[in-house]
């Protein structure tokens, strides 16, 4: 299970502007505000698409379109999100502040099927028994154990900010990922505006 909401994406303005400083070419630049909306002319969308092809040194412009959003993921895929570090920020939840807050439910975990659904419930009788037992001693040594037993597919919410660029990198290595959560996450990616310049135009 992934869930991608709150979704943002700025800069159009400074990447357009700065992807023509190398040959002084602002005069040709053709985007424009319209209705409340940015949009990207002829010139312009030839312009990046060509430098979009040219690889990661050619299509830089991409780095300064930013995307921010919330993920809900479980912890198993976001260990694979996390891989891509540069250029990216994240705040989580703090399961270490606010993981015993409530009783553990099935509803927190991402599962395959009714099999793995039976051995998290089975898992949940655990947790909710370690839980009891920290809210009355607050013992450290049980919440260390809540921690070590706690499934990967225990689903976790952070605030993400990335740029087109890193998007392009995750895009070309997992858009065929076995993985459901990429596949969806990939889904995503070619939702966003303009998401060709991502992707590279399929």
């Amino acid at each position: 299970m992934i869930k991608i909401e709150n979704v943002a994406v700025w800069g159009w303005e400074t990447a357009i502007r700065g992807m023509r400083n190398p040959m002084n070419s602002w005069d040709k630049s053709d985007s424009e505000h319209k209705n409340g909306n940015f949009t990207i002319g002829q010139n312009d969308y030839k312009l990046m698409m060509n430098l979009c092809k040219g690889g990661t040194e050619e299509s830089k412009w991409r780095r300064m379109i930013h995307v921010s959003c919330d993920i809900t993921a479980p912890i198993y895929w976001i260990a694979e999100h996390d891989t891509y570090k540069v250029g990216t920020t994240r705040n989580s939840c703090s399961f270490m502040h606010r993981g015993t807050a409530k009783p553990f439910e099935i509803n927190d975990f991402s599962y395959a099927d009714e099999r793995t659904k039976a051995s998290l419930e089975s898992a949940i009788v655990v947790l909710n028994n370690l839980r009891d037992e920290y809210l009355k001693t607050k013992d450290q040594t049980v919440f260390q154990a809540i921690r070590q037993l706690l499934p990967s597919g225990y689903n976790q919410k952070y605030t993400w900010d990335a740029n087109y660029e890193v998007l392009a990198a995750q895009y070309r290595q997992r858009k065929n990922h076995r993985l459901p959560e990429w596949r969806t996450y990939c889904e995503w990616i070619r939702s966003l505006p303009y998401s060709e310049f991502i992707t590279g135009a399929e």
